[in-house]
């Protein structure tokens, strides 16, 4: 029997997930959890888990931070990431950090899937490529559109999923400072004014967050 967490603080999001997920092999158990410190939690009292399956904005722990204390701690149990951040520097880092995996969530149920297994067999995922050799990223039509840079497009996908300043801040590690200054710079590059207006332009370009 395959044992994965799910950490993953938006309900339906975790429970779609999840749902996919059964779809791996017969009699897959998946347990779902909305912050770091429950995982951790259950790690600490069954440590028996053969994958965590992890976000990076969390509530109560940047997931960065998390998968660090997962390698740490938790050798044993190899980490995906599952994140709408999704530009290379994020990959990097997760990569970096100890993940063995990175899936973007604009990615198919079935590329998730595939991912799972490579990492399950202990290889390590990362996003394809297309014909071209870039790779699919749902933010890049907004960003290669508006001529966003990487850290602008990382705020922009935060502020897509309604986020405020200061969890954007605490989630990328900035200052409200310079969020606020990639937020002015976002504004003046959609040609906006607003928050709400700015999220409009998002969708309407087909970013999915």
């Amino acid at each position: 029997m395959t044992k994965i967490l799910v950490v993953e603080d938006h309900v339906l999001v975790r429970e779609a997930m999840s749902q996919t997920l059964m779809r791996l092999e017969e009699g897959v158990q998946c347990s779902g959890f909305k912050a770091a410190d429950e995982a951790l939690a259950e790690l600490e009292r069954d440590p028996e888990w053969d994958l965590a399956v992890i976000d990076l904005m969390l509530p109560d722990m940047n997931g960065f931070s998390l998968l660090a204390i997962l390698a740490k701690r938790f050798p044993d149990v190899p980490a995906i990431v599952v994140s709408a951040l999704d530009d290379s520097a994020s990959i990097q880092r997760a990569l970096k950090a100890g993940a063995s995996g990175f899936v973007p969530k604009s990615c198919s149920s079935e590329e998730l899937l595939e991912a799972i297994r490579i990492v399950l067999n202990g290889g390590v995922y990362t996003p394809k490529e297309d014909a071209t050799g870039a790779r699919r990223r749902s933010g890049a039509p907004v960003q290669d559109r508006f001529g966003l840079t990487t850290a602008q497009t990382r705020v922009m996908e935060l502020l897509a999923q309604g986020r405020t300043n200061r969890e954007i801040a605490e989630l990328l590690g900035l200052s409200e400072g310079t969020v606020k200054v990639h937020m002015s710079a976002i504004f003046r590059a959609l040609n906006v004014t607003n928050r709400a207006q700015a999220v409009l332009v998002i969708t309407r370009h087909g970013s999915r967050v």
